[in-house]
């Protein structure tokens, strides 16, 4: 059974999805793939992890670093769960483009070459936004692109972290 929560943000209403022990997704409502890794059958709760996770949130949209990471369990193909492990080294108020994504998991995998395109695809079905920061996932050049949240939101949050950016 998965168990879903909200949480009134400043950049809008944030749905939260556990399976009762992690946290599995983090959507802003409405959002490209909205609740994508949820079970069909879900319910509203009340649980440790998504107090946890509102501490976060508040922490966060306070414009600090919270310093914790709420308990995570993410649902995916290995490429997309291996793209998103990369996320999660991302600093704070940094950002990253696609390719330097790609180049980075192909030369853990053993070499070779990855596409910019798959690491892109992978980053905009992340099921845990803002904890797993594909916002700050830039395109070639430092072009801002791609955000299921809404490039806007992605702006705002980029800008939240780090106002040098723009």
């Amino acid at each position: 059974m998965d168990y879903i929560c909200h949480y009134d943000s400043p950049l809008g209403g944030i749905t939260l999805g556990s399976d009762g022990e992690a946290l599995t997704g983090l959507w802003f409502d409405g959002q490209k793939f909205f609740g994508n890794t949820l079970q069909p059958q879900h319910r509203e709760a009340d649980l440790p992890v998504f107090q946890e996770t509102r501490r976060w949130l508040d922490v966060y949209f306070s414009g600090r670093e919270p310093g914790f990471t709420p308990k995570i369990r993410t649902r995916g193909t290995p490429f997309r769960m291996a793209v998103w492990k990369t996320l999660l080294t991302i600093p704070y108020g940094k950002t990253v483009t696609y390719g330097e994504i790609a180049a980075q998991i192909a030369a853990s995998s053993g070499g070779g070459r990855m596409s910019a395109q798959a690491v892109g695809g992978a980053v905009g079905h992340n099921p845990i936004s803002l904890i797993i920061p594909c916002h700050r996932v830039l395109g070639a050049g430092g072009k801002l692109t791609g955000y299921a949240g809404g490039l806007d939101r992605k702006t705002r949050l980029l800008q939240m972290e780090n106002p040098s950016l723009f």
